[in-house]
């Protein structure tokens, strides 16, 4: 086909002319042109895999080839779908089908799921190939998330996915040949990694393999014990994606129909973590001006997204100062919740049950932090998603659309636009700045929009007059991001006074308990429903809800205070090694008394726990005590600054040497010798 000089290269698809615009392979091509060609592994945010083998085109001279590892050339000629590509896709998805736990109609991904869309589409009726894995145990260690590997199609959108966007590598590839699986790093549980319950995995499988840990079930319990008062919290970003499972648009609010929802199944009050958002807004904003005013402890990290908590404890624990010490909304509410709904709804706190409704996959884990637990109560009972909520309102026999809208209950429910837009990244340090302007300036904000920190980028930086002053300001969503952001920031190299990070790209919007969408521009609609909600609210600036006025009034004292300290606010603390990393070296032949722990981490074993480790083994054996100590190896007690470190029943002995652990041996009542 002869390509004209003057006119943008084509090629020709199914006979049809399409141009050549910046499509990076022959599949973009091939959408573009409303061809939809099926495919496993492809995700335009993820690296070219081309594992799954479906996306087979014909390409004229070359025969057939994978269309997502194949660069549009000028002049090209391929078809799309002959019978030899059928049949080879048809084949392919029965392959998959062979491996695959059949349990379709009790899988959470049924109604969404790629290989049951494609069976269909492909025609399979019938599965010509032998089942040839063995069963393996479903993973449901994770308070977040479960993994069922028997579900699983190998298409590594997981592995990509934890790996490019969120820069953490807790799952990958394992063994080879048929052998091969997609496991936890170490083939360890998921709750054991490094994973931060950030869910992205489960966002892009395309089967049951990875979903939501669900916790329906208890939340039913709840409602139908007569004793509970049963309470619910609906996070912003849960109304502008709640109703695309019923029909509606991404970013349509549906918060009326379904507080009317919640309220038919059974909830006795439904409020709005909203409400609590606009409460961040003014604890986080003293926080940041005190810390602005004294230069210490800058740029303040918002607190928000518990995975980027974990995140940060895990890899970056020398910047948690630098962290908020407010709690994020969700705890904010359960904690303040906790506090005063007892005496205004008459129900005794232990018969209390409080119901987060979450776009968010890390709020599972949030809610089981010890940290936010007071008495052995958690702040929340029990987080559901939105996918949750959607199967509760269908296993309720609710026809949602027909519902009559409803508002939530008071006080815990009113909100400024301030507390909306904490949903999308970015509206976070939008409502911050909405509070500081006022604070700093002495003067009614009447523009309340700061459009600059708005935006769609990964790392977003600006910088914001305040009247003569001026915040320096950092945006960021999708961990990888962060990880390059905070590397920057702990080198010296950036400097701000405000970083505000969300793990799920487009912040909240995307997050992993969302309704699964097909539709690419799904997240910047559901932001752009939270900025319009913004706009049609009443009020749009956290100071200005009056009944976050009366909170402080009649319960909390003053922002910071005591009180407000005590409930709002938490500390946090380095998760730099995983739980069980230590292994046993010489293992006791019976119950021991006595366990010694020698760190073998790099600077302990530079610094002689190495020769510690073999005089312990070596006086062991001489003296036939198998029997009365066990010998076990660490990677890091935290105090790097004391090595060498060694444990003994876990006394931890700084600086140590041989005869420093034979004492406390000795002490520890082990019929051990002295040494020589």
């Amino acid at each position: 086909m002869e390509q004209k000089t003057d006119q943008k290269p084509t090629v020709l698809v199914d006979g049809r002319e399409v141009t050549i615009d910046g499509e990076r392979n022959l599949l973009e091509l091939c959408r573009k042109a409303n061809i939809d060609i099926p495919t496993f592994c492809y995700h335009s945010n993820l690296s070219v895999y081309g594992a799954c083998r479906l996306c087979l085109v014909d390409v004229k001279g070359r025969g057939v080839v994978t269309s997502c590892t194949t660069i549009p050339e000028a002049g090209m000629e391929f078809k799309t779908t002959t019978g030899e590509i059928r049949e080879m896709r048809k084949i392919a998805v029965e392959l998959l089908l062979a491996n695959h736990d059949m349990d379709c109609p009790t899988c959470p991904k049924s109604t969404t799921c790629k290989l049951q869309d494609l069976a269909r589409k492909l025609g399979v009726r019938e599965v010509r190939f032998r089942k040839t894995n063995r069963v393996e145990p479903i993973d449901r260690s994770s308070p977040s998330i479960e993994r069922n590997p028997n579900r699983c199609v190998l298409c590594g959108d997981c592995v990509r996915m934890c790996d490019e966007v969120q820069s953490i590598g807790a799952i990958d590839f394992a063994y080879r040949g048929s052998e091969c699986s997609v496991v936890p790093a170490f083939g360890k549980d998921l709750n054991t990694v490094e994973c931060v319950h950030c869910g992205q995995c489960v966002a892009v499988c395309p089967t049951g393999a990875l979903t939501p840990r669900s916790e329906i079930d208890a939340v039913w319990a709840d409602i139908d014990n007569p004793k509970k008062v049963v309470v619910a919290q609906v996070a912003p970003a849960v109304r502008v994606a709640f109703g695309e499972q019923f029909g509606l648009a991404p970013g349509a609010a549906a918060t009326g129909r379904m507080v009317a929802a919640l309220r038919r199944m059974g909830f006795d009050q439904v409020y709005d973590t909203s409400f609590a958002a606009d409460l961040t807004v003014i604890e986080e904003g003293h926080e940041l001006l005190g810390r602005m005013a004294s230069g210490e402890k800058l740029p303040i990290f918002t607190s928000c997204c518990p995975a980027w908590v974990k995140f940060s404890e895990q890899y970056f624990p020398e910047l948690l100062p630098n962290l908020s010490s407010c709690k994020s909304p969700q705890e904010m509410f359960g904690s303040l919740a906790r506090y005063i709904l007892p005496k205004q709804l008459g129900v005794a706190p232990e018969d209390l049950v409080i119901v987060s409704i979450m776009p968010c996959t890390a709020k599972k884990f949030e809610a089981k932090r010890p940290e936010f637990q007071h008495d052995n109560i958690p702040g929340v009972d029990h987080v559901l998603t939105t996918q949750e909520l959607i199967t509760m309102t269908d296993a309720a026999g609710l026809n949602f659309p027909s519902l009559e809208p409803e508002s939530f209950d008071m006080p815990l429910g009113f909100k400024t636009g301030a507390g909306v837009i904490f949903g999308s990244s970015g509206g976070v340090t939008e409502a911050v700045l909405r509070f500081a302007a006022e604070k700093v300036t002495g003067k009614p904000l009447t523009q309340v929009e700061f459009h600059e920190v708005r935006g769609n980028e990964g790392i977003r930086e600006a910088t914001v007059a305040l009247g003569e002053a001026s915040v320096r300001v950092a945006i960021v969503h999708g961990l990888a991001n962060a990880r390059a952001l905070a590397e920057r920031v702990r080198d010296g190299h950036a400097h701000y006074d405000v970083v505000e990070v969300m793990a799920c790209p487009g912040g909240c919007v995307g997050g992993a308990g969302q309704p699964v969408s097909n539709d690419p521009g799904a997240r910047a609609q559901r932001a752009k429903g939270l900025y319009e909600a913004d706009r049609t609210t009443d009020l749009h600036k956290s100071q200005d809800n009056p009944m976050i006025r009366e909170m402080y009034e009649t319960w909390l004292g003053e922002p910071g205070g005591p009180l407000a300290h005590e409930l709002l606010h938490t500390h946090y603390a380095s998760r730099k090694r995983i739980t069980d990393s230590d292994f046993t070296v010489l293992p006791s032949a019976e119950k021991r008394p006595v366990c010694v722990s020698v760190c073998v981490g790099t600077n302990c074993y530079l610094k002689g726990s190495q020769e510690i480790l073999s005089k312990v083994l070596n006086h062991v054996e001489t003296n036939h005590l198998h029997g009365a100590v066990e010998v076990k190896g660490t990677f890091c007690f935290e105090n790097c600054g004391q090595a060498p470190n060694v444990a003994v029943n876990n006394q931890l002995i700084e600086s140590a040497t041989f005869e420093k652990v034979m004492e406390a041996v000795n002490e520890a009542s082990c019929p051990a010798k002295s040494p020589a």
